[in-house]
């Protein structure tokens, strides 16, 4: 069950996805899950199952909520809006942002093996 961020213990874990070749997911929308935001405008990002080698990870607290930032070899990965996350399955890091109605804004997980 996802709970709130508490940065150091977020920051130990994203620690242990360093230095290796890992696996990405990384969704965010203001679309079906949050058109609330602006009708008008329809945004989303969905990548599943990149292959990246992490050299660093590092999570930050930015107003009421957290963002990540992850470097690999050729560039960078950022998610920000964070505001949950959870172990699932003793080896996957799950990391959420979500409205104050519980509504999904975006996601960020990570594996040592492809997403299902």
């Amino acid at each position: 069950m996802m709970k709130r961020i508490e940065l150091e213990e977020v920051q130990q874990t994203l620690n242990t996805f360093l230095h290796k070749d890992i696996y990405i997911h990384l969704e965010t929308t203001n679309g079906a899950y949050a058109s609330h935001f602006n009708e008008s405008i329809n945004v989303g990002v969905f990548i599943r199952n990149a292959n990246v080698f992490c050299t660093q990870g590092k999570i930050v607290k930015d107003k009421a909520h957290y963002r990540v930032g992850l470097k690999t070899k050729n560039g960078w990965i950022y998610a920000e809006g964070l505001t949950h996350w959870e172990i699932y399955e003793d080896k996957q890091l799950l990391m959420a942002g979500h409205d104050t109605e519980g509504r999904l804004l975006v996601a960020l997980q990570l594996s040592e093996t492809p997403f299902k």
